[in-house]
């Protein structure tokens, strides 16, 4: 099943909440529905028997059927409301108030002393009507009717009142819905935050406090970074190992061939030359791809800019250099600390190789990124020079004799992790290298 017909997983939820909510709210509405009507029925047959059982102990004994007393008690005394009572005897027929002249047509059922039966009819007027009706031992048929608007109407009431209701229980419901599921949902959006950052190089690994059910998803996936951030070692030493196994004879070849006489010609140097670059070419797709396979981590400047002034200036005692580091405490570049030292350590040695006495090294971040800036008191480059290192594909280490060693190590590091290296003139009178670096 392909991810489009996965779809979202807080889609889904969300019309499944909904959907069982509505389903049981309906359920529950026809439930209801249908115990009121039966309440109301029975309120109602309970009126017509107590009716019919009046009219019952009313009759008095022998052969001519009348009533005792007069039973023509509200509602059944108001004309054309559809309460109504008829008791039959053959042809004499006792009436209530209601009915008037008219006469109640009763549908024949089975004679039972015990209860009367209910059935359905027609009023007088033409009205749907609910009767009652018990037939007697003797034949005597005593019927009781209400008007089917004394069922309907309480219960269009009721049903309306009763919408209304699950209406609004039904948005809470669905806000409840809502809410659970963000609630629910919300572990997974912190571990794709928690991944991002990891990502990002702001931290190591995922936390191991999750819910129970997450947790075994954020140690898979601290297994698979661990098993990356391993295969990434193994191939950066493998990277290194043929590094100094190629490069090193590679660039002693090149010096010899460079002593007058050795290649008259210029063939063997321009192949050197040529298996240099191929070298170069493959030497940065391998460590692009062991950069890029695994998670980079977070390296402050502060305290590797510190160490290397510190180390440069015993280097270059005999000149005096003074190193200036001008780097804000916790500011920090997505870099391995390896490679940082290698870039940055290039660049302050060319700079205290060629300053007159003084070399001043800061950094910012600004918009993700961070630029260290390197800049010497020394003579610098003049725009021919500059022009030419700016060139792509040109060794700086060739381009500019003597000045500049490493700096083409240090350009395709910073290429590598989606940074670069600039060259202009400093303030201070010198060169001022720029590296920017992933913040």
């Amino acid at each position: 099943m392909g991810l489009g017909q996965i779809g979202s997983l807080r889609r889904r939820l969300l019309v499944g909440a909904l959907a069982l909510g509505a389903t049981a709210l309906v359920v529950a509405g026809i439930a209801i529905a249908l115990i009121l009507a039966r309440f109301v029925r029975g309120q109602i047959d309970s009126r017509l028997d107590a009716q019919i059982v009046a009219l019952v102990s009313g009759l008095e004994p022998g052969p001519a059927l009348r009533l005792s007393r007069d039973l023509d008690a509200p509602p059944f005394d108001r004309p054309g409301s559809g309460w109504t009572w008829q008791v039959q005897r053959g042809p004499t027929v006792l009436r209530s108030a209601s009915l008037g002249e008219r006469t109640l047509a009763v549908p024949a059922v089975p004679e039972d002393e015990d209860r009367p039966r209910p059935a359905e009819g027609t009023g007088p007027h033409g009205q749907a009507v609910i009767l009652r009706i018990l037939t007697l031992p003797d034949g005597t048929v005593v019927a009781a009717s209400a008007p089917r608007a004394a069922l309907n109407g309480p219960l269009r009431e009721a049903g309306l009142s009763l919408a209304a209701c699950l209406a609004v229980l039904g948005l809470v419901l669905a806000a409840a819905g809502v809410a659970q599921v963000r609630l629910g949902l919300r572990p997974l959006d912190r571990l794709r935050q928690e991944l991002e950052a990891v990502r990002a190089g702001q931290r190591e690994r995922v936390p191991a406090s999750q819910p129970t059910e997450v947790r075994p998803l954020a140690a898979e996936i601290n297994a698979l970074l661990d098993q990356n951030a391993a295969q990434l070692a193994q191939a950066r030493t493998h990277v290194a190992n043929l590094a100094h196994g190629l490069k090193t004879p590679l660039a002693t070849l090149s010096l010899a061939l460079s002593e007058p006489g050795r290649d008259p010609d210029g063939r063997l140097s321009r192949l050197v030359a040529h298996l240099d670059r191929s070298v170069r070419h493959h030497l940065r797709r391998a460590r692009s791809a062991a950069l890029t396979g695994a998670t980079r981590t977070r390296t402050e400047l502060a305290g590797p800019v510190t160490d290397l002034a510190a180390a440069l200036e015993r280097l270059h005692a005999e000149k005096g250099v003074r190193v200036t580091c001008t780097v804000p405490p916790g500011l920090a570049a997505a870099c391995d600390p390896q490679d940082l030292d290698e870039m940055l350590g290039n660049l302050i040695d060319n700079a205290c190789t060629w300053c007159v006495r003084a070399v001043r090294v800061s950094a910012e971040g600004s918009g993700g990124e961070v630029v260290v800036a390197i800049e010497d008191d020394g003579p610098g480059l003049g725009p021919e020079a500059l022009a030419a290192v700016a060139q792509r594909g040109r060794r700086l280490d060739e381009t500019v004799p003597g000045h500049g060693f490493g700096l083409a190590i240090t350009t395709e590091l910073a290429e590598l992790y989606g940074g670069g290296l600039a060259l202009d003139r400093s303030a201070m009178g010198g060169l001022r290298a720029r590296l920017r670096l992933p913040g």
